[in-house]
């Protein structure tokens, strides 16, 4: 991928985790060297075995743990070494997230879980309302605002989940597995609904999975093997 078009690009990164007391501790490497360039509004995949550091690739590039080594620029910004308050209102501004486990709220319903994250920009009660009915109709889960998630199928969660991801409009869309909870005819919607987003809205997407189906809309696929781009 072109350098001087990249929207997220990593340079040079490398990450290890240190555990146990500082003297004693043992250093984990899991990501070597890492050179990643993705354009505005693709979609990646990235697969590899379990251990091969999809997952810290992921939290790296969402801020949620910081690179041992290297460079981070997201939108023309280097985000590596960001205070946690500057990465909380930046991961607020750019990213939204889905997850296999959907990582919902069980006491709140589909209306209130989706409105959350405009609560936390601070964003008034009116347009809160305008905002989340308007994500609610785009999943086709209006009729289902009240409704806790408990309440909800597999296929209903997960398009909560991905209301409350797309809610604050994001330009960037993490997921982790975002299929691996859905039987064949969900995964095959959902898919349809992020290549959708993706032509219309221009979202860039950027999935970790071991599902062929879901790495087969990607226009790009990267492979992770032993922490190193394969």
């Amino acid at each position: 991928m072109d350098r001087k078009e990249a929207y997220i690009r990593l340079d040079n990164i490398s990450h290890q985790f240190h555990i146990g007391k500082k003297g004693s501790e043992r250093i984990i490497p899991v990501l070597h060297e890492i050179n990643l360039h993705i354009r505005k509004g693709d979609i990646v995949s990235i697969i590899g075995r379990s251990g091969s550091g999809k997952s810290t690739l992921l939290n790296l590039i969402s801020g949620y743990i910081r690179p041992s080594e290297g460079q981070i620029i997201i939108n023309g910004r280097d985000v590596s070494r960001l205070s946690e308050g500057d990465w909380a209102h930046f991961r607020l501004e750019h990213f939204g997230f889905i997850f296999q486990s959907f990582q919902l709220i069980p006491s709140m319903t589909a209306y209130a879980n989706i409105e959350l994250p405009l609560i936390l920009k601070g964003m008034d009660e009116t347009a809160r309302r305008v905002q989340t009915m308007e994500m609610l109709r785009k999943v086709n889960l209006e009729e289902y605002a009240e409704h806790y998630p408990s309440e909800l199928s597999g296929g209903q969660q997960q398009r909560v989940s991905i209301a409350r991801a797309l809610v604050v409009n994001p330009p960037i869309i993490l997921a982790d597995e975002p299929t691996g909870s859905l039987d064949s005819e969900n995964e095959d919607s959902l898919l349809s609904f992020i290549r959708k987003l993706n032509e219309e809205e221009g979202i860039t997407f950027l999935m970790i999975t071991h599902d062929d189906k879901v790495a087969s809309i990607a226009d790009h696929i990267i492979t992770l093997k032993d922490g190193r781009i394969a």
